[in-house]
């Protein structure tokens, strides 16, 4: 066993958040002693999860003669923030102890037709919408969009931009701008008060709360993050169950008003976790769906199909196709 890498690296995401039972632990620590790749690995994972605000972090894996098998860079610890701009603070982090990953990478295609290096240009655009509103100063030269554009298309626009300009200059750059510029928005009096977040603005055609637009700015983060360790072959563990929870619920009343009131009626549960009826409310439920939280963020993050996500459903189920596709449509990432 102790060489099989590929078995091993699937244990080694659920052992950086302590969810091994006695058997995989042992299974796994006698190959981490013996492979160094798959202890440096385990090392960087664990230390991802302490960013994400996981369980505290062990002692790096060490090697058969004692010697420590990676050396972990001294990463800053998630901005201390107020309850809804948590989940934005914990992704930033857990995003900047992945960039140094990307060294020699930056030109690797990830998402779209993006690679590396406007991924992270993307995200830099994606937060000065709500950075904007929180009076921060734009990093990129304004785009020209005329007034009363549909935001899709402005959305759109915006986005090449800043990746036109990005790519013009370094990675090390870009990276410095959309750094500074996530902490500044994790440093504004918006992210420390409820209520001073409690006041809307709309923002990619949604009229939230501040508060849920920060959400938004983690749930996006997340995706990318997710994005670049795919691309970079190394999981990426998702968040804390508590901001997990956030992320979802955010998710479902937005799937809840896209739907509308005269949708066929499905009750809808994340595995786990609560339960909606999505719909009209003036008739009797027709189907059942459950989804892994993990599953419906990324379903509703464009990185599953309807036909693809993995779920559990009973009913109708032209109902239930009806509630898939409408989550799938919300995808902007």
């Amino acid at each position: 066993m102790t060489d099989d890498h590929e078995a091993v690296r699937d244990l080694l995401a659920a052992w950086a958040f302590g969810a091994l039972d006695q058997a995989e632990e042992e299974t796994l620590t006698a190959h981490l002693a013996d492979c160094e790749s798959c202890a440096a690995e385990a090392a960087r994972l664990r230390e991802t999860v302490r960013l994400l605000d996981g369980p505290p972090p062990e002692a790096p894996a060490r090697s058969a003669d004692g010697a420590l098998s990676l050396a972990l860079r001294s990463r800053p610890a998630a901005a201390r923030v107020a309850g809804h701009a948590a989940p934005y603070a914990a992704a930033v982090a857990g995003l900047k102890s992945l960039l140094p990953e990307l060294a020699g990478h930056w030109a690797m295609p990830v998402v779209h037709d993006w690679d590396a290096h406007a991924t992270v240009a993307h995200l830099l655009a994606a937060d000065e919408h709500l950075a904007a509103r929180l009076g921060i100063d734009s990093r990129v030269p304004p785009s020209r969009i005329e007034e009363g554009t549909p935001w899709e298309e402005a959305w759109d626009r915006r986005t090449a931009d800043v990746i036109a300009h990005e790519h013009g200059r370094t990675p090390e750059e870009t990276v410095a701008d959309w750094t500074a510029q996530a902490d500044e928005l994790l440093a504004t009096p918006e992210a420390l008060d409820p209520q001073l977040a409690a006041r809307a603005e709309t923002l990619m055609g949604l009229r939230l709360p501040v508060a849920d637009h920060f959400v938004v700015r983690a749930f996006e983060t997340w995706i990318h993050t997710d994005d670049i360790g795919r691309a970079l072959g190394l999981p990426v563990p998702p968040p804390p169950q508590e901001h997990l929870d956030q992320l979802v619920r955010l998710a479902v009343r937005v799937l809840g008003l896209a739907l509308g009131t005269d949708a066929p009626p499905v009750l809808f549960a994340v595995t786990g976790g609560e339960e909606w009826v999505l719909g009209s409310a003036d008739e009797p439920v027709r189907a059942e769906l459950v989804l892994e939280p993990v599953d419906f963020c990324l379903l509703v993050g464009g990185r599953y199909t309807p036909r693809t996500v993995p779920r559990g459903a009973t009913g109708d189920a032209a109902a239930v196709r009806n509630v898939l596709e409408r989550a799938a449509s919300l995808a902007w990432l």
